[in-house]
């Protein structure tokens, strides 16, 4: 199956992708933001087949707004259940990829922690929910 995606759903899904990224970031505030934010986006990055081609464009429509966590939350979470919905629609492989690479993302974004942090994990927690509320 191929999947055609308007200029919208392409913002869609890089919108709730890279804003998964910034939510465990914002989450990570008292640790290390910046590296959890690079390293979430490299593992984006390393995205295949038609979600890679969305992820790896260069654009400018990421739409990441709110100064708080709260208000970022707001606007990512019901972007990642409608990125989900509509690649469902399209193709579910493409969903499912979707689904793993934002979650590889998610993990990486943690992966230079040496312990957990109950705050990062509550956040990671919502994104799944979000996710898997498609």
């Amino acid at each position: 199956m191929s999947i055609t995606l308007t200029d919208h759903d392409a913002a869609t899904i890089r919108t709730a992708a890279y804003g998964a990224v910034a939510l465990i970031a914002a989450a990570d505030a008292t640790g290390k933001p910046h590296k959890t934010a690079t390293q979430g986006s490299l593992a984006l990055y390393s995205a295949t087949g038609p979600l890679g081609h969305v992820l790896a464009a260069k654009s400018k429509d990421i739409a990441l707004q709110g100064k708080t966590v709260a208000e970022l939350a707001d606007h990512v979470l019901p972007a990642l259940t409608d990125a989900m919905n509509l690649l469902t629609t399209q193709d579910p492989t493409e969903a499912d990829n979707f689904r793993s690479t934002v979650l590889l993302a998610i993990d990486a974004s943690r992966s230079h922690r040496s312990t957990p942090d109950p705050v990062v994990a509550a956040m990671a927690d919502k994104i799944t929910s979000a996710l898997d509320a498609a």
